[in-house]
């Protein structure tokens, strides 16, 4: 359960009276998307709706009833978060754009290059057009679906590439088992050699190359990778 200091207010204007919930911030959207997925505990700070969460003004069965048509605490969620609204105080909004920012950044970092250079841009860069693109982050819309809007808005101003590549790494069977852990998320094809080497044929983003052969070389130094 998340605690009062670290939710945050959802709040519905309805019937000529607010109704308010304490939810955690970081849960909102994955609520939204599959209710199913997130416990109604770990969710609210408290199993209630109020008129003034604050102050601890409770809203009455019979007002639930006649304002949502049930007294299901679930029902009530689902009407505040798709009508209403989540009310951060400035500091946590500041906050939670800052960190949606940053993983915009990475993931365009992580997966896109310069076509030109066929490297990835650095951060900086991205982050500099990100800021001359005005491109406005919103701390609740999901992550995947802002990447997209952030890089439409970026495609005037850098060149960006989101080509995937493939790498062949052929392991010997010393540090088999730590790189077949790297890898195993990119792994398109197996194969184990006469001498005991195991061969992994991966496909990611040409922006993860240099990184991933860096996390294989460092488990096993006797590593070898080739383009495909």
């Amino acid at each position: 359960m998340v605690s009062l200091d670290d939710a945050v207010l959802a709040r519905l204007e309805k019937s000529g009276k607010r109704f308010e919930i304490l939810a955690d911030p970081d849960l909102v959207e994955k609520w939204k998307s599959d209710n199913s997925s997130v416990e109604l505990d770990d969710l609210l700070a408290m199993d209630e709706v109020f008129h003034d969460a604050r102050g601890g003004e409770r809203v009455p069965d019979e007002l639930k009833l006649e304002v949502f048509g049930s007294i299901d605490i679930q029902e009530i969620i689902k009407v505040i978060f798709d009508k209403g609204s989540i009310q951060l105080t400035t500091a946590q909004r500041k906050a939670r754009v800052e960190v949606m920012r940053q993983k915009i950044i990475h993931a365009i970092h992580s997966d896109a290059i310069d076509p030109r250079s066929k490297s990835p841009h650095p951060r900086t860069r991205i982050e500099l057009a990100l800021e001359e693109s005005r491109y406005s982050v919103d701390p609740f819309k999901p992550v995947d679906k802002q990447i997209e809007e952030a890089v439409n808005k970026l495609r005037p101003l850098i060149p960006l590439s989101f080509e995937l590549i493939q790498l062949a790494f052929k392991i010997p069977s010393s540090g088999y088992g730590k790189a077949s852990q790297i890898l195993r998320k990119y792994q398109r094809k197996e194969e184990w050699m006469s001498d005991g080497s195991w061969v992994c044929v991966a496909e990611l983003p040409a922006g993860r190359k240099g990184d991933l052969i860096s996390s294989v070389m460092k488990v096993s130094s006797e590593a070898e990778v080739r383009d495909l």
